[in-house]
């Protein structure tokens, strides 16, 4: 049963990655954010709100990797073919 440590690797590495990209995505566009406020502070309500909105999509893609990974680790779809292969 190799597919099932190959999956729990497979859900590890999507989570993982998948986190270290959001945290490091959100931290840059935090300092840019700094960055242009300090530069034009007459923008900030405006650059807030899209900051705010990027924010979400970049956690949102985060979290769909997550329920996939949590998917494939709870109901694998590849243990049902290996279940009808002839032995």
């Amino acid at each position: 049963m190799e597919v099932i440590s190959f999956v729990a690797l497979a859900a590890g590495l999507i989570i993982g990655l998948g986190a270290v990209g959001a945290c490091i995505g959100i931290g840059i566009m935090g300092g840019k954010y700094l960055e242009s406020a300090g530069r034009q502070p007459e923008l900030m309500g405006e650059l807030q709100t899209k900051m705010f909105l990027l924010a979400g999509l970049i956690d949102a893609a985060f979290i769909i990797g997550t329920g996939i990974a949590l998917w494939f680790a709870t109901a694998n779809p590849f243990l049902a073919q290996i279940a009808n292969l002839p032995k």
